[in-house]
């Protein structure tokens, strides 16, 4: 088997860190795993034991690999990682989608994306330039998340609507022109929320996209972290649904 390269953008490959993210990766997306990693110091420990079960069943070949899973982990507790194969999809067009915009920070992005599961949303947009989606980090973030999603990462906002043209728009914008709970109980489906950069926002032109909404918030603080606002923006669409 080829040396397994420390992770980069370039690669064809990927790491699940931890039991968690493995065993999502298993049960949800299991033609992707490669090769399964084990430290010595975690044989013998239940869920470990499990995956190696379930990576047996489905033919996945395991190794010892101690220094690599320190290496990806920058942790000596981290007892298993599976090497998956990066491959994005196609989006539902007739799901609501989330749209996250030049986001440049891992763990929020990884964040994110479990909260968006977590309220029903499985069809997630990625603006460039953003942080890679399969570091491991993102991965190990979103807790295994990332396995139960349809992931698309566009060079441009404009690319994104042209390939999804007829859809509800509600940009987040801390000068969005109407607040959050007076717009999500009206929303027409399909529709796509769309966040942008940590620090920055989304540009002005946003404004004219559809209907731009903000969360409101205490004068106290500038702005929310993303990963808060994408979980209190899709926790109000989502009331929505179920109503």
């Amino acid at each position: 088997m080829p040396k397994l390269e420390p992770y980069a953008r370039s690669l064809s490959y990927s790491y699940a860190l931890g039991l968690f993210p493995s065993l999502t990766l298993m049960d949800a997306r299991p033609e992707l795993a490669l090769r399964l990693l084990l430290h010595p110091d975690g044989l013998g420990n239940e869920g470990v034991e499990k995956l190696r079960a379930r990576c047996r069943e489905l033919g996945v070949r395991e190794e010892e690999a101690g220094r690599v899973l320190r290496r990806e982990s920058k942790k000596d507790n981290c007892y298993a990682a599976l090497v998956f194969e990066k491959r994005e999809g196609d989006l539902d067009a007739s799901k609501n989608h989330a749209v996250l915009c030049q986001i440049s920070d891992g763990g929020n992005l990884g964040t994110a994306l479990r909260s968006l599961l977590g309220f029903g949303y499985a069809d997630v947009a990625l603006i460039r330039p953003c942080v890679d989606a399969f570091d491991p980090h993102v991965v190990r973030a979103s807790m295994g998340a990332f396995f139960r999603l349809r992931l698309r990462t566009f060079d441009s906002f404009a690319e994104y609507r042209a390939l999804y043209p007829k859809r509800a728009l509600f940009p987040f914008m801390l000068d969005g022109a109407k607040p959050l709970d007076e717009v999500a109980p009206g929303a027409r489906t399909p529709f796509s929320l769309v966040f942008g950069n940590e620090q920055s926002g989304l540009p002005g032109e946003f404004q004219t996209y559809g209907q731009s909404v903000f969360i409101p918030q205490s004068d106290k603080i500038d702005s929310l972290n993303l990963a808060v606002a994408v979980s209190i923006g899709a926790y109000a669409f989502r009331q929505k649904e179920e109503n």
